[in-house]
């Protein structure tokens, strides 16, 4: 299920309005100032000493003699580089980032996957384990199996791995990546999700998992537990070429085990409409911020439906300033 998250206006009420201005104007109050003086709007002068001999990168100009920002954003240097790096872009592509993509087609010993850039990413048969977890070459049987792994539209987390000739590689080479079911994709602006060390997270107390993708997709799904390497190796060691099976031949039993219990599905639903809030808010997304409001929802025994509501928006940004401020006051 993916539904994208935009800036939605809220229809607010005078008073909401009131409540929501003096939040987002105390928050800006109590953000850290360390880059104030380097946030450049368009056809601002950029400060530079031209006798080091400086290197115009992305972001800038030459005009008259003088280095000018052509986007709002905040200048960056790197030796002699100077560049301007925007608030609000595309997504760009890192080695190691934590991706989430959709499936789009299905090609010779590789898969095309959308994640959100300005091209299709490439994950190729031999750049990710085999179900059966044995580590041996690609075989023909392998490549007439693939569309049992991935298919169209199925929804996969992998990790970049770098640009090549033909484009931008993935690469999924552990357990913790593959093909995500039983939950949610959203789709929210990817400057909103910031690099941290750790992308995957699982939220005990609601039986569901987080995976913050660097690109903008946001996966919100029942916790499913690693699967045991040894015993798979101990059935699939004796015939590497085994076809994998069908679909279609899931027992009733493999079904039950499957099914999504109602709660952990609400859950699902508190988790992502979260997020959502936290998108029209233009707030970051971390894993602190959606379970404060996971609990703010539950201590107000607010129904799902009602999170994105105007009032419900409103209080998560008045207490997200709240928290901010006793943060600073710990200090």
């Amino acid at each position: 299920m993916e539904r994208e998250v935009r800036g939605i206006q809220l229809p607010l009420s005078q008073t909401q309005k009131v409540r929501l201005q003096k939040a987002l104007e105390q928050l800006q109050s109590l953000s850290l100032k360390v880059n104030f003086d380097a946030s450049v709007v368009v056809a601002d002068s950029i400060s530079v000493n031209h006798e080091d001999g400086v290197l115009k990168g992305h972001g800038t100009a030459d005009l008259n003699g003088e280095v000018v920002a052509t986007v709002c954003g905040v200048v960056e240097r790197v030796n002699k580089l100077v560049y301007v790096r925007a608030l609000r872009s595309r997504y760009k592509p890192e080695v190691g980032d934590i991706v989430i993509g959709r499936v789009v087609e299905v090609a010779q010993k590789r898969w095309r996957l959308e994640i959100n850039y300005s091209q299709d990413a490439v994950l190729m048969l031999s750049s990710m384990n085999m179900p059966d977890g044995v580590q041996r070459r690609r075989t023909a049987v392998d490549e007439l199996n693939m569309r049992c792994i991935f298919e169209e539209n199925d929804v996969v987390c992998a990790e970049v791995r770098g640009f090549q000739h033909d484009g931008l590689h993935l690469q999924a080479r552990s357990r913790k990546y593959g093909k995500l079911t039983r939950g949610q994709l959203l789709r929210v602006s990817p400057y909103l999700v910031k690099r941290q060390k750790q992308h995957f997270h699982h939220l005990e107390e609601f039986g569901i998992d987080l995976i913050l993708g660097c690109n903008g997709f946001i996966w919100v799904g029942e916790h499913i537990e690693a699967k045991d390497d040894m015993v798979e190796d101990q059935v699939n060691q004796s015939d590497p070429q085994v076809l994998l099976p069908s679909k279609n031949s899931v027992s009733l039993e493999e079904q039950e085990k499957s099914y999504t219990t109602l709660e952990t599905r609400k859950y699902i639903c508190r988790a992502a409409n979260a997020i959502r809030v936290l998108s029209t808010l233009g707030f970051n997304i971390t894993l602190e911020i959606i379970k404060g409001i996971i609990d703010l929802s539950l201590s107000l025994n607010l129904d799902i439906h009602d999170m994105l509501g105007s009032e419900f928006c409103v209080l998560v940004a008045e207490k997200e300033a709240e928290r901010r401020s006793s943060n600073k006051k710990k200090r």
